[in-house]
């Protein structure tokens, strides 16, 4: 689809001439003897730019562009003036017009503020795309995705929150386990009691022992006093034990009893305890093959893995990376006071095309990097980490000197397509354009 342009004028020669020069430039045009009519079709809802002259009988343009950034903030408007009236545009400017143009009007120079003027327009449309699907995930805290594969998980999410069960969550370092564990938790019925996080990777054997059941006083060297368990402190609620596979068989056969008893002793005490507890656990170890090797119980393997959500690697579900991209910006440049708003559009297809070792850890870290070396309002290539940068260099298509932009951009949308396998929705986030544009460019190149 093109865009729709709306052009307001009370002389019909300046609308009319106006319309088919845009529409050479590829735009659809709508137009409009006075401000009321012009408003009529704005509130149609389907207007991308609106062209006005500022000097109208009855609705003004100033009138238009106050109603206009009232109620469609965001909705661009270009205003027309004479050379006497430069006052009057240069306040329509401060009332949130997007520029002005003095009469008689140059139609190269037009050509390039509407051109902009809805590059810009497309960015905020993107934005605020990429935020409605981040709304979509907050029930499930801050996890964000929109890919197939976190559907599934969200899915299972839901389905096992309400239950009892005990559940496995794998997946390499970084992808966001603990956030899954979060949100089965806040979904649950047990979401007013505790959720009490033990990293078991962290801790020797003797102080997990400690951590998990707690101790009596007197019952090794520096117990002064009694300390009650993570098990203990989390009756009523939710223990999530983050890195299982680390732990060894002595703390495997405690952490078992608790599974099958709901019973366990602090360490050096007498007295049984009783508790109701429900277990997460995490691991990013493939604990079948640990059990193979006789590092892990059989036995609290199947007792943990009553649910298994398996959290896949981020080049695995690269649809989640410009919702990903998106909300750190967003939160790192509100963190760091920045006034930051798009990334570029090489900036955006180097972070889609990345492997991403460290998963979403290392994408977040990057662009808190990103937004801490951006010097503008928009990330560039530049302002990523160099091995984002090299990687990118690798991975690169071939321009031939001489081209017009016209046609290097062609073939940069077209290799990028054929590199997504014909996928015109990767290819637009790749790209950092609306379907919308990519879908008009594809059209002009079929008929050319």
């Amino acid at each position: 689809m093109k865009f729709k342009i709306l052009i307001i004028d009370d002389e019909k020669n300046i609308r009319e001439g106006l319309a088919a020069g845009l529409e050479m430039d590829g735009y659809n045009t709508v137009v409009a003897e006075n401000g009321e009519k012009g408003l009529e079709y704005v509130n149609k809802g389907d207007i991308d730019l609106v062209i006005t002259d500022l000097r109208m009988p009855g609705i003004s343009g100033e009138e238009v562009l106050q109603k206009i950034t009232s109620e469609i903030p965001g909705l661009p408007v270009i205003v027309l003036t004479g050379h006497g009236s430069i006052d009057s545009a240069v306040s329509a400017m401060h009332s949130g017009a997007y520029d002005f143009l003095t009469k008689p009007l140059n139609l190269e120079h037009l050509s390039l503020v509407v051109k902009r003027a809805l590059k810009n327009r497309e960015l905020q449309i993107q934005n605020k795309q990429l935020q409605e699907e981040i709304i979509k995930t907050k029930p499930f805290e801050s996890i964000i995705g929109k890919s197939a594969e976190m559907q599934k998980i969200f899915q299972m999410i839901q389905k096992v929150a309400g239950s009892k069960a005990s559940v496995l969550i794998t997946g390499e370092s970084g992808v966001g386990k603990e956030l899954v564990a979060h949100a089965i938790h806040n979904l649950s019925p047990r979401r007013d009691n505790p959720l009490v996080i033990v990293n078991c990777s962290a801790l020797s054997e003797s102080l997990l022992e400690s951590e998990l059941f707690g101790h009596e006083k007197g019952a090794f060297t520096g117990a002064m006093a009694r300390k009650r368990g993570r098990f203990e402190l989390a009756n009523g609620g939710t223990i999530f034990l983050d890195e299982i596979g680390e732990i060894n068989q002595s703390i495997q056969v405690k952490i078992l009893r608790v599974l099958q008893d709901k019973r366990f002793e602090r360490v050096g005490g007498e007295e049984t305890l009783e508790v109701d507890v429900r277990v997460i656990a995490a691991t990013n170890r493939d604990l079948e093959e640990e059990i193979k090797k006789g590092n892990f119980r059989e036995d609290l393997f199947y007792r943990l893995n009553v649910v298994h959500i398996h959290v896949p690697p981020l080049r695995d579900r690269k649809d989640d990376i410009p919702l990903l991209i998106n909300e750190f910006m967003q939160e790192f440049a509100k963190e760091n006071g920045k006034d930051i708003k798009n990334i570029d559009n090489h900036a955006r297809a180097a972070l889609y095309k990345y492997s991403w070792p460290g998963n979403i850890r290392q994408l977040k870290n990057c662009m808190e990097s990103a937004v801490v070396m951006c010097s503008s309002d928009t990330i560039t290539l530049n302002d990523l980490p160099p091995t984002i940068k090299s990687d990118s260099a690798a991975d690169s298509m071939q321009i031939p000197f001489g081209v017009t932009l016209e046609e290097a951009e062609k073939i940069i949308i077209q290799q990028t397509l054929a590199q997504n396998q014909g996928n015109k929705s990767k290819t637009a986030e790749v790209l950092g354009i609306g379907r919308k544009t990519l879908h008009r460019k594809l059209d002009e190149y079929e008929e050319n």
